[in-house]
C-alpha cells in the first residue's frame, strides 16, 4: 500500500509529552504553544496552566486535522523540521516509517472521515521533568534543571514572559500534581495493558529519572522485552541507579535498542559546549554499552554541531572511526538570529570555505549535514534587519555564562583555530 510522501504514522503511534506537560505530535513538531511556549514552538502560550489528558489530546481538534490533512496528501507547516531538513538528513518521519510501516493498513482503516483514529499510541516519548545535571549551552531551563537553578540563583528569568511562568512555585505544584496524578496513570497503564512497543528516553537526563528505571524493570518482569524497542538519548553521565545498571539489567533483555550518546565535542572543548561533561566518564560509559551491542545501530555518538563545534568535526570522527560505531550528525536549532551556538551565525563568506574543508574530510552522515547545511541561508541572509541586534543579544549571553560558570575554556579560545572567525567574533564586543 502506497501512502503520500507527507503522511507521517507519529499520529497514529506515538505521543510526546515535554516536563512542562505540553503536548505535541512529536519533539520536531512546530505547533503552538498551549500553556508555555517550547524552543520550536510558532506561537507563545498564554502562561497559564491548562493540562490536557492523553485522551482529549489523542482525538481532539487538532490531531484529528493533522490526521486528515495527511491523509490527503497535504504537507503539514507543523511537519517543517522534517520537510526542511532542519535538524539532520536522516528525518523523524523516515524513523516511524521504518519502525511501524507494518500498521500503514489499520491507519487507513480505523481514520474516521473526521480524522479520529480507534489506534491507540504505542510508542512514547514523555519527559517526566527537566531534571538534568548537565547545562548545555544549546539547552535551556525547559529541558535542564540545572539551567533553571543557575537562571533563578542569578536572576536571568524574564518573569513578564508568559512561557516562564511555569516556574513560578503555584504553577509548579499543579504541574507535579498533574504529572502524579494523571501522567504517571496514562504511562503505568499503557506498559502494565502491554500497550507499548517503543519508548523513547529523554529528557532532562532520562537516567537521572526515577520513572525510567521502574517503568523499564517492570516491561522486563512483564515478559514484554522481547516485543518493546528502547530508544535513548543520554549525556551517559550515569548508566547505574538503585543497584541496577541499564546495560545488564534493562537493555539485555528488550527486543532491541539503541542509544544516542550526546558528545559535541572531545575533551575540553566538549565540556565548554556541555557543562557538566566528564569526557572520561563518558568514554567510559560508551565502551561499558559497547560489550553489550551486538550491532552497530545500538551504541551511537550523537553529535549536534554548533559554531564552536566545527572545530570538532574531524575528532568525532576519528572518534566514531576508533570505536568502531554510526554517527547522529544534527545542526543546533535555530530559529531566531540570536542562537549564536549555530554554525549559521557565520557570514557565508566565512562559514562557506570552513563547510568546504570540512566537507571533502568527512563522510557519511557528517557529510550529509555539512552539505546540506551549505545550501540554507545564513542567520544575515534569514534576518538582514535584525541580525546585528540578535548577534549582539547573543554573545552577551555566551560571554555571561562563561563569567558565571568561569569557565576554563572560552568561545574565542576555542575559534582561535580559525583566525579569521575568530577576528569576526571579537569585532562583535
Amino acid at each position: 500500500m502506497q501512502k503520500s510522501k507527507s503522511l507521517c504514522l507519529a499520529p497514529w503511534t506515538h505521543t510526546y509529552l515535554s516536563p512542562q506537560t505540553e503536548r505535541r505530535m512529536c519533539c520536531a513538531s512546530r505547533e503552538s504553544a498551549q500553556n508555555f511556549a517550547q524552543y520550536i514552538d510558532t506561537s507563545a502560550g498564554t502562561g497559564r496552566y491548562i493540562p490536557i489528558t492523553l485522551e482529549q489530546h489523542w482525538n481532539g481538534e487538532h490531531m484529528r486535522s493533522v490526521r486528515q490533512r495527511m491523509m490527503a496528501g497535504e504537507t503539514l507547516p507543523e511537519c517543517e523540521v522534517c520537510n526542511d531538513q532542519l535538524l539532520n538528513t536522516d528525518v523523524y518521519r523516515t524513523y516511524f516509517e521504518h519502525l511501524f510501516r507494518h500498521k500503514l493498513p489499520e491507519v487507513m482503516t480505523s481514520t474516521a472521515p473526521d480524522g479520529s483514529t480507534t489506534m491507540q499510541p504505542v510508542s512514547w516519548d514523555y519527559r517526566f521533568s527537566n531534571l538534568c545535571n548537565f547545562k548545555c549551552r544549546t539547552c535551556g531551563d525547559m529541558l535542564s534543571s540545572a539551567w533553571e537553578s543557575e537562571q533563578r540563583q542569578h536572576h536571568m528569568i524574564d518573569w513578564t514572559n508568559p512561557k516562564n511562568a511555569w516556574m513560578q512555585p503555584e504553577i509548579r505544584q499543579e504541574i507535579a500534581a498533574f504529572q502524579d496524578s494523571q501522567i504517571e496513570k496514562e504511562f503505568s497503564d499503557a506498559v502494565e495493558q502491554h500497550r507499548v512497543e517503543e519508548v523513547y528516553w529523554v529528557g532532562g537526563e532520562p537516567l537521572m529519572y526515577e520513572q525510567h528505571w521502574r517503568y523499564m524493570v517492570r516491561i522486563v518482569e512483564l515478559n514484554d522485552g522481547g516485543r518493546v524497542y528502547a530508544r535513548y538519548n543520554t549525556n551517559l553521565s550515569r548508566v547505574d541507579y538503585g543497584g541496577r545498571n541499564l546495560f545488564r539489567n534493562i537493555l539485555a533483555h528488550v527486543r532491541d535498542w539503541q542509544l544516542c550518546a550526546s558528545l559535541d565535542g572531545v575533551g575540553a572543548t566538549g565540556e565548554y559546549i556541555r557543562t557538566g561533561l566528564d569526557y572520561d566518564v563518558w568514554l567510559a560509559n560508551f565502551r561499558q554499552g559497547l560489550q553489550y551491542s551486538s550491532h552497530p545501530r545500538q551504541m551511537r555518538i550523537d553529535f549536534t554541531l554548533t559554531l564552536p563545534g566545527m572545530t570538532q568535526v574531524m575528532a568525532i570522527q576519528q572518534l566514531a572511526q576508533e570505536l568502531g560505531v554510526q554517527l547522529l550528525a544534527k545542526v543546533v536549532f535555530s530559529f531566531s538570529p540570536d542562537i549564536v551556538m549555530s554554525p549559521l551565525v557565520l557570514p557565508k563568506h566565512l562559514l562557506h570555505p570552513w563547510l568546504d574543508e570540512l566537507i571533502d574530510a568527512s563522510s557519511g552522515a557528517m557529510r550529509d549535514v555539512l552539505v546540506h547545511l551549505k545550501s540554507r541561508p545564513t542567520f544575515d541572509e534569514q534576518w538582514p534587519d535584525t541580525y546585528a541586534q540578535g548577534l549582539a543579544k547573543g554573545r552577551a549571553r555566551v560571554l555571561q555564562l562563561e563569567s558565571i560558570r568561569k569557565s576554563s575554556t572560552s568561545m574565542a579560545d576555542i575559534l582561535s583555530a580559525r583566525p579569521a572567525v575568530l577576528e569576526w567574533w571579537n569585532q562583535h564586543a
